[in-house]
């Protein structure tokens, strides 16, 4: 009788081995056909919405801001914007005034990136800071709250505003943020791109009484344009490359 038991007891465990090994195996065949099966198109869209939202880290700065920047004055035909500079810090308070400061704070501003570049002729600068959040609904909302566009008007210094950065020794060297007398707003993907402008003599906007003719900072929201579009523009995701992760 204990012989009989013993045979059921045996039989009973090999039927459990027998399962647990089917099952083992199933897993095994699901987990190798999971990571080499082709992505779907939903992890790719995945996949390439955090790269894009990595830019501002995994970009070199002078991806970030070419050195040339192409746009159309008034005239009509293409010039170009030559970068004067890429300011170090990214901290998103010092980059711009209190009461646009407290707005991308808000929304969880993780970087401000600047540079600095001027028209070809020399005579315009511009500023342009690149405000990075999380994903593009935080980008959006920020980018709907912050003041608009403005130009000189006769009355001052234009602001609130991203601060000027002038770089020694070149075109840029004077302008401050005095002489702020434009700024203008864009936004692409997660990133809100701001630009401010003023003339390179560096004369002060509160001196400036009445508006030019013309729209003499016809470069600025260009420039920011560019930037923008070129840091939400979406790549073709490559599972191999270390950048992506799909």
């Amino acid at each position: 009788m204990l012989g009989l038991r013993g045979r059921q007891w045996m039989i009973v465990a090999l039927v459990v081995a027998c399962c647990y090994l089917v099952t083992t195996g199933v897993s095994l065949t699901g987990a190798w056909a999971t990571l080499n099966r082709d992505p779907t198109n939903a992890e790719l869209q995945l996949a390439s919405n955090k790269e894009v939202a990595r830019r501002w880290q995994a970009w070199p700065a002078g991806r970030i801001f070419p050195e040339q920047i192409s746009y159309r004055p008034e005239t009509g035909h293409s010039e170009y914007a030559i970068r004067m500079g890429i300011v170090p810090d990214i901290t998103c308070a010092q980059a711009v005034d209190q009461a646009i400061a407290t707005t991308i704070a808000r929304h969880g501003c993780l970087a401000v990136l600047r540079a600095t570049y001027v028209d070809q002729l020399q005579g315009i600068v511009v500023t342009v800071g690149v405000v990075a959040f999380s994903d593009p609904w935080k980008a959006d909302k920020a980018y709907k709250e912050l003041p608009g566009p403005q130009g000189p008007d006769g009355r001052g210094s234009v602001s609130p505003a991203l601060h000027a950065a002038p770089f020694p020794g070149t075109a840029s060297a004077r302008f401050n943020d005095e002489a702020r007398q434009d700024r203008t707003i864009d936004r692409g993907g997660p990133y809100v791109v701001l630009t401010t402008s003023g003339q390179t003599d560096g004369r002060p906007a509160a001196a400036i009484k009445k508006a030019r003719p013309g729209e003499p900072f016809v470069v600025a929201p260009q420039i920011g344009h560019a930037i923008a579009r070129s840091l939400a523009a979406k790549s073709l995701p490559d599972c191999d490359e270390p950048e992506w992760e799909c």
